[in-house]
């Protein structure tokens, strides 16, 4: 009798999205999907800064802060795109725009990847760190309106617990789509950066934002007209921008750390603007909720030491890449279709706890790689990294389906993509937070890869620090979290 349940709860786990999905969700869900192709140049992308660029561990870390930045000041875009019809459309036309900025930034990559005539005399470094800021607006643009969209796909007809329910469904299939737009193109990326030239990828990469261009135009969402317009929340996040703009262009002192505390600030601010009309319990409840998120997304990570040091010393290649992103995007899809029902019934705490647990188990592998065991063991690196990337594909999927949950839930009528841009701002400044400690643990341990200019090797690799930066990253990552969520229990 035991093992019937068990049988029959795996089944209804497996067949929950064939029965959840609807016709009206395709359209919004191939916006989710191209998101997820995005990772088509990823591998590309890695290759190009190790090979091609001069960045040091810390200054990519510094890349990585800014282009976390767009996403920091959604709240621009989702008041935008609740307050502001352009063309008749106040949904639309937005994802139209994001698709051309995307266009633009990879154009401007493939031209530094090709070295094209018309950027010599420019430091390419900057000229690539400003075609991944544009192209990143682009994705944030269209992300603000695929989030909004996500609440205005649903049966007009449901009572509240059926809304949540179906609520939490999309979140669901929205980042299965993902995962799925990461599967179907992962590994092709990586075995074709291997046989062709970068330029050749980042020019193949220009369909992504055609796929958006297509699902927005063919969905159908419930009629939500404009809000009237929060002066704060626009202006104050422009201003924000300006800021923002001011300290990176200057080059000013702790520019980085000045953005993120006043980002965290502004954010915490705009939001509280925004949920002032819901009743104590349930913005005690968010508090709890935002302070475990911000918390579990704030953990730092090695850096890409880990990856060139994987890249000079293990000798993986962009194909073998390609193939540990294939099983990754591939296992990452069957763990989200299985655990959906699971993701919609459990508590936020309970599924963290268990992710944080398994994250630093799933860690220990690469550790002991850099130690040499896996030689003493008899293994090859590459068995060691493929088991590795198949047992922890599935779990950062289920983080943000968990997240993004929440999110909508909550989602305060005629303030949605305000709600979810701001929300997603917090959570992205989290992410800016962990930028910010990987990049002083590297400056701290100190890992450099080799670095040629005309031939000549201006900087040694040295990766000797390699194995004190990952136990410090694996034991933050287990401590922080799991005394935050006790202390911090939404679910109390």
């Amino acid at each position: 009798m035991k093992l019937s349940t068990i049988q029959q709860s795996f089944f209804e786990a497996i067949l929950m999205p064939f029965k959840a999905i609807r016709l009206r969700y395709v359209p919004l869900l191939m916006i989710y999907f191209s998101y997820g192709a995005t990772a088509f140049s990823a591998i590309a992308h890695d290759f190009l800064v190790k090979k091609d660029l001069g960045l040091s561990a810390v200054e990519y870390m510094e890349l990585s802060f800014w282009l976390m930045i767009p996403w920091s000041i959604k709240m621009i875009f989702g008041q935008i795109v609740d307050s502001f019809t352009l063309l008749g459309s106040n949904r639309k036309i937005y994802v139209y725009i994001g698709a051309v900025l995307m266009s633009f930034g990879i154009a401007m990559v493939v031209a530094i990847a090709g070295k094209y005539e018309i950027f010599s005399g420019y430091d390419r470094d900057s000229l690539y760190m400003l075609a991944m800021i544009i192209t990143t607006v682009g994705i944030v643009m269209q992300d603000v309106v695929a989030d909004t969209m996500s609440t205005e796909v649903t049966d007009k007809n449901l009572n509240e617990s059926e809304r949540k329910v179906e609520l939490a469904t999309i979140q669901v299939l929205a980042r299965l789509a993902l995962a799925l737009g990461g599967f179907a193109v992962s590994g092709l990326g990586g075995w074709l950066a291997s046989i062709y030239s970068y330029e050749t990828i980042f020019k193949l990469s220009l369909f992504i934002p055609i796929l958006s261009i297509i699902g927005v135009s063919f969905v159908q969402l419930n009629s939500v007209p404009p809000s009237p317009l929060n002066k704060k929340i626009l202006f104050g996040g422009i201003g924000f921008a300006l800021f923002i703009i001011i300290m990176g262009v200057n080059e000013i002192p702790y520019s980085q750390e000045i953005i993120f505390v006043i980002s965290l600030a502004v954010v915490l601010y705009m939001l509280r603007e925004v949920v002032g009309d819901l009743d104590s319990d349930t913005i005690h409840h968010i508090k709890m909720a935002m302070i475990v998120i911000f918390v579990y997304r704030a953990m730092p990570s090695v850096g890409p030491a880990l990856q060139w040091w994987e890249i000079d010393v293990l000798q993986f290649d962009e194909a073998f890449f390609g193939v540990l992103a294939q099983i990754g995007a591939t296992l990452g899809i069957i763990g989200m279709w299985i655990s959906g029902k699971f993701i919609v019934d459990k508590s936020i705490s309970s599924v963290l706890i268990a992710m944080t647990i398994i994250y630093t188990i799933l860690s220990l592998p690469l550790l002991g790689m850099y130690y040499d065991l896996h030689t003493l063991l008899g293994v090859d690196a590459k068995t060691v990294a493929v088991i590795d990337t198949a047992l922890a594909s599935p779990f950062d999927y289920i983080a943000g389906v968990i997240m993004l949950t929440l999110v909508a839930i909550y989602a305060p009528e005629g303030k949605k993509a305000t709600w979810f841009a701001l929300m997603a701002s917090f959570m992205n400044i989290a992410l800016g937070a962990a930028k910010l400690l990987t990049k002083y643990l590297n400056e701290i341990f100190v890992v450099t890869r080799e670095i040629k200019e005309k031939g000549v090797i201006i900087t040694h690799a040295d990766y000797s620090q390699l194995g004190m930066l990952m136990w410090v990253v694996i034991i933050v990552g287990f401590v922080v979290p799991i005394v935050t969520i006790w202390k911090f229990n939404p679910d109390k």
